[in-house]
Parts: structure tokens; C-alpha cells; sequence
């Protein structure tokens, strides 16, 4: 039986550049080492938040080297791997060099709309592809489909190793109808760092999270109390970022992220095009935030 092993604050992490454009190798160590030390408790790596589709192959194999050499096992690792090509995706993880990944997050298909019939034929030939466990990314924001509860579900249940769903669809009722029908191996996680309280709330195991890269010891905080029953305490930790959730993604992500990232002395602000840093009026009410934060 192949259980989940991605739970509490996961780290949807972002590849740091230098002013040139270039992977900056050693902020990427020293962040993630950051983080290790401030509550994550796994890395979500070469997916999103990590600027993915403006990677090359050698740098994507550079990162992940990186980060697990620089790890060393102390918490799993979930690498991306997904797309709107089934046989593409299954050929990868025939043939891709997975040493050191603990699971793979893959993507609903996007752009071409597949069926939820569709959906879950493309899901359970990734989940035959490989021994991995396999954590499926709703996020119909981006994809343009739904990944529906009852389609999460069926697969949770025809598919040993499919062992978790990000949950980014923004419906709390979805997540809701998940947890109540799913089986007992299969979890959910948050994969909305503004509704990670209250899915945590309603059985959620844990949350793959953007704001988690700049700030890992307090949003690990939150998560940790609602686990021992402290939701009022966890409840004041989650409204004290409630502006900071919104302008973190107000001009896309990772911009946000970057920002801050930047604004702490961790990385240079550097995107790669078509994405661009978040605006100079979006920083400056960061930046104020984060000083009544004490950050």
C-alpha cells in the first residue's frame, strides 16, 4: 500500500535569478536551506511558482540536482511532471532520472479541454507509467478545466498510487465533497495559501504554498496549531497575512513572491518573460505589511 507522505508546509519553490537572467545556483541553496531550518516539512520543486516553462531542460536537471544534494533526505520531495500530451508525460517518467523525487505533481492537461472521462484516462496512465506516488494538481485557473470531485475521487480509489490532490479550484465545497468520499489512503492538500486555514479545518493534510518560500516559520506555525486543536490561535496567524495572500498574486506569481523575497535580502528580482515583477505600488504596500509584521 502506497501512502502520502506530503504533509503540513510544503514549499512551492521558486528558481532565483541573477541580474543576467541566469539561475542563481547559490541563493537557490541557501533558500532552501532557509526554509529547511523554518518549519518545511517537503519541496514542491519544477512546477508553478518555480517558472518552469521558461526553463531548459539542463537547467530543470541542474535545479533538481541542487535540490536534492542539498536536502539529503531530511523531508520528500514532489517534482513536477505533467502536461497536456499523455504520451509526452508517460514517456518522461519512463525515461526521466526521478533519483532522489519522492513523488510526482502533474498537472490537469490544459488548453485543450480534455473530458472529466478524458481527465481520468490521462491520470491513470501517468499513475501506470510509474512506481512513484503520484499527487494530482487541480488548479482550474490555470488549465481551464475542472478536475470534479467525483473524478478525484474514482481515481483515488481505481488507483493505488495516487496518493493526494492540490487542491487549487478555490471551492471549498469541492474540497469538502473530496474528504467526505475519498478513501482513507488518499489525502488532500491546499494549493491556495489564502484557504490553507480553512481546509486545514475541514481535513486537508497540509498545504503546497507560495508565501511559504519567504515566510516557513509562520505559516508552519499555523498548520502545526491547527494540527494540536488550537484553531484560534491558528486563526490569528491566517488573518494576520489575509492582505498579504492578495497582493502577493495580485500581479501573478512568483512576482509576488520575488518581491518579497527580495525585500529580505534573499534574491535578486528577477523574472523570466512573459512574466515581469510585480509593480512598484504592489511592493511598497508589501513592504509596509511586512514591517507591521515585523518581518
Amino acid at each position: 500500500m502506497v501512502y502520502n507522505i506530503f504533509k503540513g508546509l510544503g514549499i512551492a519553490l521558486v528558481t532565483p535569478f541573477c541580474a543576467d537572467g541566469s539561475v542563481d545556483e547559490q541563493s537557490l541553496v541557501k533558500l532552501v536551506e532557509y526554509q529547511l531550518q523554518n518549519g518545511a516539512d517537503f519541496f514542491c520543486i519544477l512546477a508553478t511558482t518555480g517558472e518552469t516553462p521558461c526553463l531548459s531542460a539542463a537547467e530543470k536537471a541542474r535545479i533538481k540536482e541542487l535540490v536534492v544534494s542539498t536536502v539529503r533526505h531530511r523531508v520528500p520531495i514532489l517534482m513536477g511532471c505533467g502536461g497536456n500530451n499523455t504520451a509526452a508525460v508517460v514517456e518522461e517518467l519512463k525515461t526521466g532520472d526521478f533519483s532522489g523525487i519522492d513523488g510526482i505533481l502533474s498537472v490537469c492537461p490544459y488548453y485543450n479541454k480534455p473530458s472529466q472521462e478524458g481527465l481520468y484516462q490521462h491520470f491513470k496512465a501517468i499513475a501506470a507509467a510509474t512506481s512513484l506516488p503520484v499527487v494530482l494538481y487541480n488548479v482550474p485557473g490555470r488549465t481551464g478545466v475542472n478536475l470534479k470531485a467525483e473524478t478525484t475521487v474514482r481515481l483515488a480509489r481505481d488507483c493505488q498510487n495516487i496518493v493526494a490532490i492540490k487542491e487549487a479550484s478555490g471551492s471549498l465545497e469541492q474540497v469538502d465533497e473530496i474528504i467526505k468520499n475519498k478513501p482513507a489512503t488518499f489525502d488532500v492538500i491546499s494549493g491556495d495559501d489564502a484557504l490553507t486555514f480553512p481546509m486545514v479545518s475541514c481535513g486537508a493534510v497540509g498545504v503546497i504554498s507560495v508565501i511559504g518560500n519567504a515566510l516557513p516559520k509562520e505559516f508552519s506555525k499555523m498548520i502545526r496549531l491547527q494540527y494540536q486543536g488550537e484553531y484560534e490561535a491558528a486563526r490569528k496567524i491566517h488573518h494576520r497575512f489575509t492582505d498579504l495572500f492578495g497582493l502577493l498574486f495580485v500581479d501573478g506569481n512568483p512576482a509576488g513572491v520575488k518581491a518579497m523575497l527580495h525585500e529580505m535580502g534573499m534574491i535578486e528580482n528577477v523574472l523570466r518573460l512573459p512574466l515581469v515583477p510585480t509593480r512598484i505600488s504592489t511592493l511598497q504596500k508589501m513592504s509596509e505589511i511586512m514591517k507591521e509584521l515585523k518581518i
